[in-house]
């Protein structure tokens, strides 16, 4: 007999519960979308009609989709990181497996409630922390067990989060401020965090911090700034131009993220509107944000391997870039390739992402794919081992999160 395919409705049918259901769209044989929950309409239909949704999958909302009773085997919540806490309890006690959206929640009470909700209902739940699935990853943790660099002793790694991506999600975007999302480091790196657990392969024991905001903010805006870029006499000089930005791409044709996050009319009389009416088009230094442009956190896992990382929106956008030293070589890899030094033989060997015959050109260079490829996997096999983000170490790699950031406001080593 065939292998049945599991069902799947999506909460929250924006950029990231799009991007996941369209895996699942160029995959009829692994999962079929049937339900779409969300209260804008149009994102709603638009996601629905694309997956050929019945009516009675449609709804305005996901407590709508709880009183209908369970409809399909799992749910992806991909709502607003504060609104993840209310549909995981929800969905998890109607026994819905689950693909969750990071952050779990933007505090440590919420993460908790979120863990305890899947394992006291025994449903599997997945966490995106993408970058755990990406073939770059799959590739440098081959190299690492293989033991060609020996022991690791110290990690460095950097995330160049790009002055364009910072201005457009985080001084004017959804995740500008703390008390509408999260703080930065949960709301951007809490994947670098979870990653680098995942690389070293320990748990974190201490942590540490500093960092801030320190460009973004109204004492900084030049003299002659409009507080929107359509009618500011220094536009045309500003690297945070939106109006060079938004319809600088629009130009060349880019229609899909972020030109998309800013309207549906994605013409240029639409663009324009949003940025004369909507929060895309104010001056950066204009904008209610509070969120920090740069942090570094240094890090102490088990057994005494340091790390740090820095995150940092001064800086092009980018890959991710990661040097590991270990006792008889190191790593030098930047998200594309590996450099693989040999103390012994004093060669270097470089190892690309193709060598494992993976397209990683897609979001999050293969990672989104191949977390949405895992959970599906994980689904009809009946098996969470399959999954490489599940409850626990999610729970435990947000934690270190929480400590950085308790360590940055206050000076202190924190104990996570």
């Amino acid at each position: 007999m065939p292998e049945r395919v599991p069902t799947i409705a999506v909460v929250g049918a924006g950029g990231r519960g799009s991007t996941y259901a369209s895996w699942i769209q160029e995959h009829p044989d692994r999962a079929r979308v049937v339900a779409v929950a969300d209260p804008n309409e149009s994102r709603r239909e638009r996601l629905a009609d694309a997956h050929q949704v019945p009516v009675e999958g449609r709804f305005r909302s996901w407590q709508d989709l709880v009183a209908a009773g369970r409809v399909a085997d799992a749910a992806i919540v991909a709502t607003q990181d504060a609104d993840h806490v209310g549909p995981v309890e929800a969905l998890a006690d109607a026994g819905y497996h689950l693909l969750l959206e990071k952050p779990m929640a933007p505090s440590v009470e919420g993460c908790e409630r979120i863990v305890k909700a899947a394992t006291s209902a025994g449903v599997m739940l997945a966490v995106c922390h993408v970058m755990r699935y990406m073939p770059y990853t799959r590739l440098l943790r081959k190299v690492l067990d293989s033991g060609r660099i020996g022991d690791v002793v110290n990690v460095q790694h950097l995330e160049p989060v790009g002055y364009w991506h910072q201005a457009h999600s985080y001084v004017r975007g959804n995740w500008r401020r703390e008390d509408e999302a999260s703080f930065m480091l949960l709301a951007k790196s809490c994947h670098d965090i979870d990653w680098l657990r995942y690389v070293v392969g320990r748990p974190i024991n201490r942590v540490s911090s500093f960092g801030g905001l320190a460009h973004f903010r109204s004492e900084h805006k030049p003299d002659g700034a409009g507080d929107r870029c359509l009618d500011c006499g220094v536009e045309a000089d500003c690297p945070y131009s939106a109006k060079r930005f938004y319809l600088g791409r629009l130009g060349r044709g880019e229609t899909g993220w972020p030109v998309s996050v800013i309207t549906e009319d994605v013409t240029e009389q639409g663009v324009r509107q949003a940025l004369a009416d909507g929060p895309y088009g104010r001056c950066v230094y204009s904008c209610d944000n509070d969120v920090v442009d740069h942090q570094v956190v240094a890090l102490e896992f088990d057994g005494g391997v340091a790390a740090t990382f820095t995150m940092t929106a001064f800086s092009q956008h980018g890959h991710r870039r990661t040097q590991i030293f270990g006792t008889r070589g190191c790593i030098d890899g930047d998200g594309e390739k590996i450099v693989v030094s040999d103390f012994r033989t004093d060669t270097e060997e470089v190892l690309e992402i193709s060598s494992l015959g993976s397209d990683a050109g897609a979001g999050h260079g293969g990672g989104d794919q191949g977390l949405v490829d895992a959970f599906t996997a994980a689904l009809r096999a009946d098996d969470p081992s399959l999954i490489r983000s599940g409850p626990q170490e999610s729970l435990e790699t947000h934690l270190a999160v929480f400590a950085a950031e308790r360590a940055r406001r206050s000076g202190t080593v924190e104990t996570v």
